[in-house]
């Protein structure tokens, strides 16, 4: 197959290494060399089978609306864009395109979505959650930190889940949801060693995506892959 990521960062750069090693074609356009999504044109995205986008909330949302306009296929690791979702369904619909966002592409992290799921119908706990990145991540909380609080709150409506950020160092995330109650406490915690584990999981969804249209969250299909 042949990619096209979208960044050069920290994590993008390690998802077209992974999409190296297992055998696919790869290109990659940096931030500054796709302002306003000005490179993302059918002439660039002929021969790709998806794209994947890892750069901002800002430059996701711009780069989704040529890609998903061109009836191509993406694959969204970028968080912060959410509240555009809506408009980027339609344009998937309208053009028959394919769109995979997540707020998470580790397997590890998905199987935490889980336990959290399960963690939070007990009764008589109150929930937190910390989150730890690198000083250089730009939205706070963290999407995956959002996602669990979203979990949490589906089981228990109406509860406060107050979410504690922290950005040190070149910290690769860490994620931890504590439940405690009047006679104990329980802690559940997902701590990155590397960034690989995202970087395989967006490369795995990638290639999963190619060639269907319609859109999916990563926690939908994961276990597909």
């Amino acid at each position: 197959m042949l990619f096209l990521i979208l960044g050069k960062g920290k994590t993008g750069s390690l998802v077209a290494e992974v999409a190296y090693e297992r055998g696919h074609g790869v290109r990659v356009l940096d931030v500054t060399e796709n302002r306003g999504a000005a490179a993302i044109t059918a002439p660039t995205l002929a021969g790709v089978d998806t794209v994947i986008d890892f750069t901002n909330p800002e430059a996701a949302v711009e780069n989704m609306r040529a890609v998903l306009s061109l009836g191509c296929r993406i694959v969204v690791g970028t968080t912060g864009w959410y509240s555009q979702l809506e408009e980027m369904k339609a344009i998937a619909e309208r053009r028959g395109s394919g769109l995979l966002y997540g707020t998470n592409f580790s397997i590890g992290v998905q199987k935490l979505f889980r336990v959290t799921a399960e963690i939070a119908k007990l009764e008589g706990y109150k929930f937190s959650i910390s989150e730890t990145h690198h000083t250089s991540k730009l939205d706070a909380p963290s999407g995956t930190a959002l996602t669990l609080k979203e979990i949490i709150q589906a089981a228990q409506p109406g509860a406060e889940i107050p979410i504690a950020s922290h950005r040190i160092g070149d910290a690769k995330g860490e994620h931890i949801v504590t439940a405690t109650s009047e006679y104990d406490t329980l802690e559940v915690k997902h701590d990155a060693q590397s960034r690989r584990a995202f970087a395989v999981g967006a490369v795995r969804a990638a290639e999963w995506l190619a060639g269907k249209s319609g859109v999916w969250d990563f926690r939908e299909i994961f276990e597909q892959l």
